[in-house]
């Protein structure tokens, strides 16, 4: 179905509707964070950007064409009009263009702006006016289809108590040897920084369930970036990502990079203790040091304002702490599109490294895997060019009974091998536990 041939019409849902219950992982998606995101299935139109160098620009590009040819249009429905926002475009793209990204113009789409109410998007073909007619005329058809599509997120009462399989790639001893073998380099002059992640392969035994997966992230980490979208044939990444590579509301641009962490504990004397430990650090005020730079270089020339916080402030997740710089700006006219601004972020030294160019063939020679998805811009777009893009982290590729989790850790100058295998250790556990529950 091309996009010339599809028709656009919007409508008020319930101020308390769950963006989660609109989504199908047969074929949908979820995006979601504090109850504001994109939710939904099907696909009016698949836009897909085939792999290769500049993956994310291109797909910005093919994105921008296919909603221009849809446009905005005016709301409707029994509430009355609540303003037209248009369709959205929803995808994932991998971390270095290995693969064929797919971005994804869903038929049916629930969204929610924060502070506003949820709205259904519906892209459908373009009809007859007898056609049209006929359609008003059954009233219920569209509520009819909503017990289909919103339905609750089963969650069983007791965890499995253990995985048929965990296999770790790289070994504990492979990881280190890769962080000793950065933090050489790194002193030798090499590089500045590079981020290298590891993997756990789970062999479950049963087969999981991503909605059930996503609501568990969700609980557990509610300030977290929860997702669902698909990643491959039959397969689906799901996570809670802490961190916002980019958004943009009209000419508003926000970024939030993440780098340095520490553990969470507990005992609220040691957690704090371990929070102000990690403020303090030269190695992790370091690594984000290299993050907000590169950040502040990428906006600032698409900036008329930009400003950051002057010292990085402490955020928590649920297993570890993180040192956090909020960046927010005002686009210069004509504002480029949520997906150009993370085209021209990606990737950032918090997922890849410094120089980039050196980090990443670094990266390709130290990890025995493809990353897919894993670290890439995960979110949506819509035909105004707002939209909301996050750093797919604390993740896993689903398909079947498998799972593949991923999990990294920035390595500099004072880099120390058992400390970052800890590190990603920390970052697995949260995950793993909410994949028991399947």
């Amino acid at each position: 179905m091309s996009a010339a041939s599809l028709v656009v019409s919007e409508r008020r849902l319930g101020a308390a509707f769950d963006l989660l219950a609109a989504y199908d992982p047969g074929d949908g998606f979820v995006v979601e964070r504090a109850g504001s995101g994109v939710a939904g299935r099907g696909a009016a139109a698949r836009i897909v950007v085939p792999a290769g160098k500049d993956q994310v620009a291109r797909g910005a590009e093919a994105v921008r064409a296919a909603l221009a040819m849809l446009g905005p249009v005016p709301a409707v429905g029994a509430v009355g009009a609540v303003g037209a926002v248009g369709a959205v475009a929803v995808g994932a793209f991998p971390f270095d263009g290995t693969r064929d990204a797919v971005v994804v113009i869903p038929e049916r789409a629930v969204r929610r702006d924060e502070g506003g109410p949820a709205r259904e998007i519906l892209v459908t073909r373009e009809v007859s006016r007898a056609g049209q007619a006929a359609h008003a005329a059954q009233g219920g058809s569209r509520a009819a289809h909503a017990g289909q599509m919103y339905t609750r997120v089963p969650v069983r009462a007791a965890p499995s108590e253990a995985f048929e399989k965990i296999l770790p790639v790289p070994s504990d001893a492979g990881y280190r040897a890769a962080v000793a073998d950065a933090t050489g380099r790194i002193r030798a002059g090499d590089l500045r920084k590079v981020v290298l992640a590891r993997t756990l392969e789970v062999e479950a035994g049963r087969r999981l369930d991503p909605r059930a997966l996503v609501h568990r992230l969700r609980a557990v980490d509610p300030s977290c970036f929860a997702f669902a979208v698909p990643s491959g044939p039959r397969a689906v990444l799901v996570g809670a990502s802490p961190e916002l590579l980019v958004s943009r509301r009209g000419r508003v641009v926000r970024a939030n990079p993440l780098a340095g962490s520490a553990p969470r504990s507990g005992d609220p004397r040691e957690d704090r203790a371990n929070a102000e430990a990690l403020a303090a650090s030269a190695k992790d005020r370091e690594e984000h040091a290299v993050v907000v730079e590169a950040i502040a270089a990428a906006l600032g020339p698409l900036c008329e304002a930009l400003s950051w916080d002057p010292a990085p402030v402490l955020l928590e997740t649920a297993n570890v702490w993180h040192l956090s710089t909020r960046f927010e700006g005002v686009l210069l006219e004509p504002a480029p599109s949520a997906l150009d601004l993370a085209a021209a972020l990606h990737p950032t030294p918090a997922v890849c490294g410094t120089p980039t160019e050196a980090a990443r063939a670094l990266i390709g020679k130290l990890e025995p895997f493809d990353r897919g998805c894993y670290a890439g811009p995960v979110g949506w777009v819509d035909a105004a060019g707002d939209g909301e893009w996050a750093i797919a982290l604390r993740c896993a590729e689903l398909s079947g009974e498998r799972a593949i989790l991923y999990a990294g850790a920035g390595i500099v100058r004072a880099s120390e091998p058992e400390s970052e295998l800890d590190e990603t250790e920390r970052k697995f556990r949260a995950f793993l536990d909410s994949l028991r529950w399947g």
